[in-house]
Parts: C-alpha cells; structure tokens; sequence
C-alpha cells in the first residue's frame, strides 16, 4: 500500500473491497491527512480510495478513483474547498460532500456558504492534529459516525417540487444520477388520524433538523415571516456554528432569529436556534416562557438535541405545539415528538423524495406519529396555514 501522507496519493479504485465506503481527502497538511486515514480505516467499512492536497487535484480525479464521500478542507493552496467543491459536484453530481471548517465566527460562515453550494454536511475541525487522535476522539467518533450516516443516505429527486432560485440557500437540482436511489421501494408509513388529534391555532413552532437542515430551514421558514407566535429550532450544528445559522435566517428568511440565551424571553415572530454545545430547554416565570439552557451529556450523539427541546416544549405548551421534523440522519427527535403527540400536538414531517437523509423525519413518520408529511415546499405554507388559517400558493 502506497503511503497515504504522501501528496496526491491514489489509490486505484479496483483495490476498494465490495461495500466498503470509499472517501477521497481533500487537506493541504500532509499530517492531518495522514491522521485522518489512520483514523477512518480503523473502521472496516470504509476505505480511502484517494488523499490530496488541493481542490484542483481532487476535481482532475474524482471521476477516476470514484469516491462515495469526499472530505473536503476549505483553505488550501492552488484551489481552495470554496471553488472546488461546485466543481467536484459538477464532475460527480451524486457524491456526498462534508466540510471540515475551523470552529470559528470565520469557519461558521464558511460553511453556511459551503452547504448553499452544495456540500451535504459539515464537521468544526480540531484545533490542533494531537485533537485528532486525543483519549476523547470526539472529532474521530463524530466523523466515523457522519460518514456511515452519509452512506447510507437516500437522495431521491422531489416530484414537481423544484427548488426556488430567488433563496440564497438554493437546494440543488438532482440530476439523474442523484435520482437513481429512487427506483427504491420508498419506506412505508401510516399518518396518525382521529379526534385526539389539536386542531387549534399552535401557539408555538418547534422544529428540529440535522443533515441538510440549513438548506431546508431556509426553505420553509422564508415562508413564515411575521408568523404571530415564536418559532424554536434546533439544528445539529457546533457552537459558533449555530449563530451564524441565526445570522443568515435573519438574513435571508426577514425573521428576527438570535441564538438562544439563558433568560431571554420567547416572543411572537422571532425564531431562536438552539445554540451549538448545549439543550436548549424552557421554563416559564411570571407568566413569560424563558430559555434555560442545559449542559447536560449529548443525546443521541447530539448537544444540542432535538429530543430535549420537544420534551421542555411540551411541558409547557402541550398540543398547542406544532413540532416539524426536517432532513438529517438518525432519529433525533423521535422520543421529544412521541411525548408531543401522546399529548395531541399535530406534527409534520419532510418527505423522503425532499431529505437529504430521511432518518429523523423517517423514523417520526414510521412510527405513526405525523399527521402530515410532506414535501419541503409545502411545509413553510402548511405551518402558516396552521398557525394563521392562512393558505397562500405553495399550499393545495
């Protein structure tokens, strides 16, 4: 076996056993490299079919060594991450693409920009390469864990539900290759009916998401504006991370949207995400409902989690919440949604043929818990119906 540190080093696609998940790394330090590979093939499921220095070396050989995920850097010589990546989607439009952007104000905006043009995840990279292989490996395990997520991800193209060009945080068109999965027998669900079920005016929107969440936020909560009770959102994302996130939603969507703070009061059209390294929970004083965040152990390999903010949610709104689950791996949420629903909160979730990867909508959907799943054009128009008895265009 060639050294993987060494630059430009390739590994010829044949060599791959069947079913193993082939990474291409993209890093201008040899080292972290190196580290890196070390790392993920410790795992016999995956195999580095090629390592690389810059952007443009990665785009003359992806066709070639045929990556299912590549691990893209952003700052590196001669082609940066930035410019690379729309030509690696160009060069192999179904490939899975994860960012490792420095945890920072600088790395958060980056990434916002990374995923707008296309990437499918992004990861904070350690501070320092003793980071990679440190007695916690979180980087490691979080990694190992993103990749196999991102395997086994189905991207199936949206039937008449084509992304809006006017969003800064445009969803890429599929194109065919990316549609294939499609011809898959689509996982089977049951939409939960009957009296039990809140048919009144929410007075809150709680929405969790994962893989593919920035995207879809956008999408639906530009639909949303003015909406007249407080959205809350949790997002899978690092600290820094998510108030970038709140940025770009008060930016793009016309939301007043803030990272939540210990104390700050829930107020009606304003949007608070959850920020990245703690649960963001609630409680209510004086008849006002405040932010309380805990620092307690992840759930669901997450801080923050989806489950925590539902479960809070609902001690305090009950079926007068309107959860909605977005894209993303895992089942995040399923737990925080059950106890929602056993209440009579309605719930919707995104669609298979619209997720990146339909893990946490998937798994709120199989287990009978929605009462609408849909595709991601209609859920912004479904909660204004919802919350205002409004119907605009996007809905029939």
């Amino acid at each position: 076996m060639s050294n993987p540190e060494s630059p430009g080093d390739m590994r010829p696609p044949e060599t791959a056993a069947d079913g193993r998940i082939r990474v291409m790394l993209v890093d201008d330090s040899a080292v972290v490299r190196g580290l890196i590979t070390r790392t993920l093939e410790k795992d016999d499921q995956i195999y580095i079919v090629s390592s690389v220095h810059n952007g443009e070396m990665a785009v003359n050989t992806i066709k070639r060594v045929d990556p299912d995920i590549v691990l893209l850097d952003i700052e590196m010589p001669v082609m940066d991450g930035l410019t690379a990546l729309p030509l690696l989607l160009q060069q192999k439009p179904d490939v899975k693409v994860l960012i490792c952007s420095t945890l920072s104000a600088k790395g958060g905006a980056i990434a916002m920009k990374a995923l707008s043009l296309g990437a499918t995840e992004c990861i904070a990279k350690p501070t320092s390469t003793g980071d990679l292989s440190g007695t916690a490996g979180d980087f490691s395990k979080d990694l190992v864990r993103i990749i196999k997520g991102l395997a086994k991800a189905r991207v199936a193209a949206p039937a008449g539900d084509p992304p809006r060009k006017s969003s800064t945080f445009n969803l890429l068109k599929k194109t065919d290759a990316q549609a294939a999965p499609a011809a898959k027998k689509a996982r089977s669900f049951t939409l939960r009916t009957g009296p039990d079920i809140y048919v009144g005016r929410p007075d809150i929107v709680a929405i969790g998401s994962s893989t593919g969440g920035p995207q879809a936020l956008m999408e639906v909560l530009r639909e949303i504006k003015n909406l007249p009770v407080p959205i809350v959102i949790t997002q899978h994302m690092p600290k820094t991370f998510t108030a970038v996130l709140a940025q770009h939603i008060e930016r793009n969507c016309g939301i007043p949207c803030v990272e939540g703070e210990d104390g700050m009061e829930l107020k009606r059209g304003h949007a608070y995400v959850a920020p990245g390294g703690h649960h963001m929970l609630f409680e209510k004083k004086d008849g006002k409902v405040l932010v309380a965040l805990d620092d307690g152990p992840p759930e669901n390999f997450c801080k923050p989690s989806v489950d925590p903010m539902m479960k809070s949610i609902g001690n305090i709104y009950g079926k007068k919440t309107l959860p909605v689950i977005l894209t993303g791996m895992g089942q995040d949420g399923l737990e925080g949604c059950r106890a929602l629903t056993g209440m009579g909160a309605p719930l919707i979730a995104q669609d298979e043929a619209t997720s990146i990867v339909w893990g946490m909508p998937g798994a709120v959907a199989e287990a009978g818990l929605c009462t609408e799943v849909l595709t991601l054009s209609k859920i912004g128009p479904a909660i204004l119906k919802a919350v205002t008895g409004v119907v605009n265009k996007g809905w029939n």
